[in-house]
């Protein structure tokens, strides 16, 4: 009965001392506070009171960093958030070097926006996106390297303008597709001209083909009733007929 009752007892107690890494983990141990090791997927023996475990998440992470209220360089306020995707490259540094990495990459992310934007224009902020994500990204990389942390990508997901920079931006829009519309109207209307300037000199050079036209036209007009022609006359032919009146 002692038997039993002792392996009951070593038992439980070997269970006490193992504890479990997951495969996506890694234990950081310190035994009487000093850094002894990391301790890979599996179950592991640590001995309580002397010797201490911090298991630390190495998958990808994706982390929303806030609305951050920044200027940019001409001086327009708005507010930008974004998302960050890092991972721990070295458990060791990610726990000894600093304090609370998450915090920590929250924090220099959401610095690093704001400063970032401050340096650009309004335009480039919202036509180059991906270029300003891309220098985020460097930026806080090479930031948190010291900490064992690699950063994947940032992306950012919305850029938010004051009502009254919207309803500006609306009418400068506007502005540019009328002018657009009138650019290639001009350009319509000189196309055409040039296409009637060089008709003109086909049938300028062709004897007879005027008057063929003008059957034409004149045929094209009978096919509608509701057309009311008039014809003019050249004005040597008026004068012919009033030299035949006074005579």
């Amino acid at each position: 009965m002692g038997i039993i009752t002792l392996l009951v007892v070593l038992f439980f107690g070997a269970l006490f001392l193992i504890r479990q890494v997951n495969e996506y983990e890694r234990g950081v141990v310190l035994t009487l506070g000093k850094y002894t090791g990391i301790k890979q997927p599996g179950w592991r023996l640590i001995v309580p009171i002397f010797q201490r475990m911090r298991k630390i998440d190495i998958r990808v992470k994706a982390v929303d960093v806030p609305d951050q209220k920044a200027i940019t360089r001409d001086n327009i306020p708005v507010d930008v958030n974004a998302v960050i995707y890092y991972k721990v490259r070295d458990a060791e540094k990610a726990y000894l070097e600093v304090e609370d990495f998450l915090q920590a990459m929250s924090q220099l992310a959401q610095t690093t926006m704001r400063n970032v934007v401050g340096e650009v224009e309004l335009d480039e902020l919202l036509s180059e996106r991906t270029k300003l994500s891309e220098r985020i990204c460097s930026v806080v990389d090479e930031a948190s390297d010291p900490w064992g942390i690699s950063v994947d990508n940032v992306e950012l997901k919305d850029i938010s303008l004051p009502v009254e920079m919207e309803r500006t931006i609306a009418k400068q829009a506007e502005a540019e597709r009328e002018r657009r519309a009138v650019v290639i109207k001009a350009m319509g209307e000189v196309e055409a001209s040039e296409n009637m300037a060089k008709a003109a000199q086909k049938l300028s050079e062709a004897p007879g083909a005027l008057h063929l036209r003008t059957l034409q036209s004149l045929n094209d007009l009978s096919s509608d009733q509701s057309n009311t022609v008039v014809l003019g006359l050249p004005l040597e032919v008026m004068r012919a007929f009033e030299k035949f009146n006074n005579s």
